[in-house]
């Protein structure tokens, strides 16, 4: 069946089966951290510095990974990644005296190089398999595989919290690692060779980006990321395991479900922006999703601040937030790859996600250390004020680059 469909929807169908995987397993992860460690006695910011090395080298990693796929094409640069978190998934695997704090910070930093270079060259490749004229169905082609990944990154929470409770850290960790390693070896051989390469080789000062489009949107990126994972990586999971008592199922269930609708909302981004055949996405869009997001943080922070029922306010809180994050989300991952260079995207995308990466960085410290210190409600105003900065920065985009082709015109 796979050889009837025409080739850049076969490559789109790889793309994606390769991205899913990794992300299912990377998700797992994160919870089998978070939770595994938690429970060993580690403090939050103790918890939040084990993904520092992650997070720091998601940021070298998108700068060097798209010059690095722009150089030797973007299937080698996403197979890589995904074979290299096998490596990282394989290190965990030591007795357990041997998990000390540098070593699953090293096997984290692993990881996060793996992961950037899997998304970076997923998000990349996209741009050459839709032509230029049918920026609608880019729109729709980059929401669809963002939103998936998501709703899988949902999946791999609850999985990594099942996981934990049934088989313990070791084997879960052994079984994502050999079942990783299966898909890596059959995309090496059915991924495109040449996808994203250059026509000409790019010099390494080329990885930042030179057009003001981009470094905007890559500053509101950061603002954005870091507003979500500045309570949601380490304060959330932690208060509903600690505060409200809730178990490890019902926390992996609950976070789970909550990425998967998330990542079903930018799956219907294109319909839900442009409903009724408005003109494509611009940054006067982008200024009002965010908006609309700051508000409902502070409405969320005001509501914990009045003594109001925790429990309710997190879940209807976190309900709403989830769709007005993941359309913000899906938006600025259209816009990336809209405003990227055909020729060499991947470095564009590529600087777009280390600021994504920083965001991300930023956020899971300050998740550590402001709930240690000061609580869930004061990470929720860290939130708002970092999402307020995304939407100011969101008025300088630039407004409608091709304002005679809705979405729906594909």
């Amino acid at each position: 069946m796979l050889s009837r469909l025409p080739a850049e929807v076969r490559q789109y169908l790889l793309i994606t089966g390769n991205y899913w995987a990794f992300t299912l397993t990377d998700g797992a992860l994160r919870m089998l951290v978070v939770l595994h460690f938690h429970q060993l006695g580690y403090s939050p910011l103790q918890v939040a510095l084990l993904f520092l090395f992650y997070e720091v080298f998601g940021v070298i990693t998108n700068l060097v990974g798209g010059w690095l796929g722009a150089r030797i094409g973007l299937n080698r640069t996403m197979n890589s990644g995904l074979l290299l978190q096998v490596v990282a998934l394989a290190m965990l695997l030591v007795p357990p005296a041997a998990l000390s704090v540098p070593w699953v910070m090293a096997a984290q930093a692993l990881s996060g190089i793996a992961k950037d270079l899997n998304k970076m060259s997923a998000k990349g490749s996209i741009k050459g398999l839709v032509p230029a004229d049918r920026q609608g169905a880019l729109f729709r082609w980059v929401a669809a595989l963002t939103g998936s990944k998501n709703a899988l990154k949902g999946v791999g929470f609850f999985l990594g919290g099942a996981l934990l409770a049934w088989l313990g850290f070791r084997a879960a960790v052994a079984a994502m690692a050999a079942a990783l390693l299966l898909i890596g070896l059959a995309s090496v051989w059915l991924l495109k060779r040449d996808l994203g390469k250059a026509k000409a080789k790019p010099k390494f000062r080329d990885i930042f980006s030179k057009s003001r489009a981009i470094n905007l949107l890559a500053a509101a990126r950061l603002f954005l990321f870091g507003a979500r994972d500045v309570w949601f990586v380490v304060a959330l999971p932690v208060f509903l395991y600690d505060r409200l008592g809730w178990d490890f199922w019902q926390v992996g269930g609950f976070l789970a479900a909550w990425v998967i609708g998330y990542g079903l909302v930018q799956s219907l981004a294109p319909w839900l922006i442009n409903r009724r055949g408005k003109p494509l996405p611009d940054g006067r869009t982008a200024f009002v999703w965010a908006a609309l997001l700051g508000a409902e943080m502070v409405a969320m922070a005001l509501a914990l601040h009045q003594g109001r029922n925790a429990e309710a306010v997190l879940i209807g809180g976190l309900a709403l937030f989830g769709v007005l994050f993941a359309l913000n989300s899906a938006l600025h991952s259209y816009l990336i790859v809209e405003y990227a260079n055909e020729d060499g995207v991947s470095l564009d995308v590529g600087f777009y996600y280390m600021a994504n990466a920083m965001g991300r960085l930023l956020g899971t410290v300050l998740s550590g250390w402001v709930f240690q210190h000061a609580g869930l409600e004061a990470c929720l105003w860290w939130s708002a004020g970092f999402i307020a900065l995304a939407a100011v920065i969101s008025l300088a985009l630039p407004r409608h680059t091709h304002p005679q082709m809705p979405v729906q015109a594909a």
